[in-house]
């Protein structure tokens, strides 16, 4: 049953952060939903790949760019590049980096969970 929640990323449970950007994470209900903000020469493989340890970002994604613009290149070698007022759906396997001087600013709804998180004790590390 959804119950009346209210939260803040003036406040956020948790900031990961990183080279050149940050994760702020929010907990609304059952969803993680995380408002990434990620500075002028931020790339995924530089920044983010030493946290993950994966060659790229297995973190599937469903965002909303709010500031920004974003290049993407899937697996593939597919390439988008997502600007304010954008929405992107992105499977497991993609790099991303800021184009431009401007700071990207995205909500992302979906896969936020363990997005740039350092390895647990176990010794596993998801991107």
């Amino acid at each position: 049953m959804q119950t009346v929640e209210h939260e803040t990323f003036a406040k956020p449970a948790e900031v990961r952060t990183f080279p050149h950007g940050k994760a702020e994470i929010l907990e609304v209900g059952d969803s993680t939903i995380g408002r990434l903000v990620l500075e002028p020469g931020w790339r995924w493989s530089n920044d983010v790949r030493p946290i993950a340890g994966t060659e790229l970002c297995e973190a599937p994604h469903f965002q909303y760019h709010l500031q920004g613009h974003l290049k993407i290149r899937m697996a593939d070698g597919r390439e988008i590049e997502a600007g304010p007022g954008d929405v992107t759906s992105l499977p497991q396997g993609h790099d991303a980096w800021v184009v431009g001087d401007e700071t990207v600013i995205v909500v992302d709804w979906y896969g936020s969970t363990n997005w740039a998180k350092a390895a647990d004790a176990g010794g596993s590390t998801t991107p």
